[in-house]
């Protein structure tokens, strides 16, 4: 599986062959298919078995949550961990983009997948706003939407660019800048966009 994975990191789901895979992990191409039906069953097996490994690691280092803007920074550094240390997310974002217009099982479980990881981030910023910490005029799904997104353009660019481009760095400068805009208070912020607010809520409220 293992194996499989940096297969699939490297080469997408396209260039994976299972002849490459069994090569690479040394067996023959009768030990992968009598575990697996196919490239696909392979693939999906991975998938399914390292996102429940990645999100039992990341809930597991932040709960319970007590300190949002704490429980942000902890699943940052938790995704740049994982992404130095093995193949993992670049099997994640590699095939997540492939998927998008390829195989269309694939890339509804990477929505899935998307969703929780918002979904659990969304959850974690509206304690925040009960908590007082977070300003309440800022929606927890669009709060979440650019933390992941942050998070997923950080390692794009390392992964592009790993002597440029410091993953660490860069992911706390995603985290700092989300939580200054979460925290910052609604009269401190730039004319035109408190107008622009204001703009929104009304016609919000005249719906």
């Amino acid at each position: 599986m293992t194996t499989a994975i940096d297969c699939f990191a490297r080469y997408g789901y396209q260039g994976t062959s299972i002849d490459r895979i069994a090569s690479a992990a040394g067996v023959t191409k009768g030990a992968l298919y009598y575990h697996f039906r196919d490239k696909e069953e392979l693939l999906f097996e991975a998938v399914k078995d390292r996102i429940a490994e990645f999100e039992e690691r990341v809930v597991g280092s932040v709960s319970p949550v007590t300190d949002p803007p704490a429980a942000l920074a902890e699943i940052a550094r938790v995704c740049v961990h994982i992404a130095t240390k093995n193949n993992l997310r670049r099997f994640i974002l590699t095939l997540m983009v492939e998927a998008l217009d390829t195989n269309p099982r694939l890339s509804q479980a990477f929505r899935d997948i998307l969703r929780r990881f918002r979904s659990y981030l969304a959850g974690i910023v509206r304690l925040g706003q009960e908590q007082g910490v977070f300003r309440s005029d800022v929606e927890a799904s669009r709060a979440a939407q650019l933390f992941a997104g942050g998070v997923i353009g950080a390692e794009l660019q390392h992964y592009q660019d790993p002597e440029r481009v410091d993953l660490g760095v860069v992911m706390q400068g995603v985290v700092d800048q989300l939580v200054s805009w979460l925290t910052v208070d609604a009269d401190q912020l730039p004319h035109g966009v408190h107008a622009k607010r204001g703009a929104r809520n009304n016609r919000r409220e005249s719906r």
